[in-house]
């Protein structure tokens, strides 16, 4: 699913109303009816209070338009202005006289904290005060207000955007944002819905379609795309019934030391439970008895020094190589990766140590292939690139890092970001499950494994975190937040595959009464 950016939203209702021949005021009644059908379907006239909220702008005229739908419904409606400004927009003030054709119990106007309307915890707010366009910190008497929300405990609904929340910048006064618990959007989701510091504003989301121009949505190209099932699965790429292992690659993982060759059994496991041909590992000697008991489908390399990494050499060809899984910094180590990238030729996917030395040694970044996948956690990631201030800093700079070095980064997470020059592919699998240990080795696997096959690293990536989240969603399941483990991720990479060709469950159509004879 695409991400529109402010500007192109603005773009897509303007060129809209030029196609279609409709004015702005018929998209806005457009917008306010899909919300009011929205509501409609889920409380089929009940009578609790509804208190609707509209600023002065645009998003106010969305407000406007869905209080005067509910009137006429017959809802118990209170509606509100907030009064911050004496700039108002002309649609705003066309709904303003149509919702006082349709009630004596006409839209109160709010300037001040003196005149905020009681709230009870079982009522609803419509939060329509600011949408998209909001470019300035709010008025102290407004942010009062938005606390007056949270302090009611009622239900709260956002339109487009929790009121306060800037979609392309940080929030400075988290008091200044409505805490929504759903959020209807128009045409996408924002990115902010997204990210650790402002995905708390909303609890849920939906995307309404308000009819926006069908050529515009489907040409207009975003920085921004949201990954689920029905992006992946075209990259899926099927096997042939005469196929064998040698025609899904050859994986290498190197990594280890002492006390962490599990890291690397966990990496190799994924890589060939994700669908790799063939998986060698290469490590220290003190990991040879333990991958060859605990993972006998894997091939393994030692090197010849008992505990670390000091040279790495092999006489096999591999496909793909998996780097720094439990590998330690030492300074033997990174000489030995350093030596391994002047002459590598194949694909890489690095992984926490490979990331802290390629930190260290700025220098190596050069030696790096085209399209390699670096897979930081939060603190690897700050050593690569430096500190960032909040979650747009960060993605700028992200970007900026993956433009110079031609790399691509994944920026694990709730939704983990995978990054590639300009472009945001935002994933929408996984849970709290995964904070656990061995997770992100388990993903350096997988994406390893895709490669190996075939997928390109960029499709490997996006396609990888996907299904590492699926997996992960499935298995919790079974084992609740607090006890799934690294190993359960992989047990259930086969039914994360299965599950992109399952059909959504149909509800059963209402069985007729049968009809008693007279």
């Amino acid at each position: 699913m695409k991400v529109f950016s402010k500007e192109q939203i603005y773009k897509g209702d303007a060129l809209t109303a030029e196609k279609q021949n409709i004015s702005s005021t018929d998209l806005m009644e457009r917008a306010g009816t899909q919300i009011f059908n929205w509501m409609h379907a889920r409380m089929q006239g009940a009578q609790v209070p509804i208190h609707v909220f509209c600023g002065i702008g645009n998003n106010g005229g969305d407000g406007l338009v869905l209080a005067r739908h509910l009137i006429t419904h017959g809802y118990n409606v209170n509606t509100f202005i907030i009064n911050c400004s004496d700039k108002r927009s002309k649609d705003f003030l066309i709904n303003y006289d149509r919702v006082k054709n349709v009630t004596k119990k006409w839209p109160v106007l709010l300037s001040c904290a003196e005149e905020f309307p009681e709230i009870q915890p079982d009522d609803i707010i419509v939060d329509a005060v600011f949408g998209i366009g909001l470019n300035r910190p709010v008025d102290e008497w407004v942010k009062k207000l938005f606390l007056h929300f949270r302090a009611s405990k009622a239900f709260t609904l956002s339109i487009d955007i929790p009121s306060g929340l800037f979609p392309d910048k940080a929030v400075e006064d988290e008091d200044a944002v409505v805490w929504a618990g759903f959020t209807l959007s128009f045409a996408s989701p924002k990115l902010v819905f997204f990210l650790p510091e402002t995905a708390k504003f909303t609890v849920q989301w939906e995307v309404l379609d308000i009819g926006l121009d069908q050529e515009f949505l489907y040409t207009t190209q975003t920085e921004v795309e949201l990954i689920g099932k029905l992006e992946v699965l075209p990259n899926y790429i099927p096997r042939d019934k005469y196929s064998h292992k040698g025609q899904f690659g050859h994986a290498l993982i190197i990594g280890g030391s002492y006390g962490k060759i599990g890291a690397v059994t966990l990496a190799s496991r994924a890589a060939l439970s994700a669908g790799a041909g063939l998986i060698s590992t290469y490590v220290p000697k003190c990991g040879y008895h333990a991958l060859q008991t605990s993972f006998p489908e894997a091939m393994v390399i030692t090197d010849s020094h008992e505990e670390k990494i000091t040279s790495i050499t092999f006489d096999i060809e591999p496909t793909v190589v998996g780097f720094g899984i439990g590998v330690g910094t030492d300074s033997k180590t990174a000489s030995a990766f350093a030596s391994f990238l002047k002459t590598n030729k194949a694909p890489l996917v690095i992984d926490a140590d490979g990331i802290n030395i390629l930190s260290k040694k700025k220098a190596l970044l050069k030696l790096l292939p085209e399209a390699t996948v670096l897979t930081p956690h939060p603190k690897e990631l700050e050593r690569l690139i430096g500190s960032w201030k909040d979650d747009f800093e960060k993605l700028k700079k992200v970007k900026a890092f993956s433009k110079k070095h031609k790399v691509i980064v994944i920026i694990k997470g709730a939704n983990s970001i995978t990054v590639y020059e300009d472009k945001l592919y935002v994933n929408t699998t996984g849970n709290p499950g995964l904070s656990t240990a061995g997770s992100g080795d388990v993903l350096t696997g997988v994406i390893t494994g895709l490669i190996s096959q075939g997928y390109n690293p960029l499709v490997a990536a996006i396609f990888g975190v996907y299904l590492h989240g699926k997996s992960a969603d499935i298995a919790v399941e079974d084992f609740g937040y607090q006890s799934l483990i690294a190993s359960h991720v992989i047990d259930y990479l086969g039914e994360a595959y299965l599950d992109l060709f399952k059909q959504p469950e149909q509800p059963e159509p209402p069985q007729e009464e049968e009809q008693k004879p007279q």
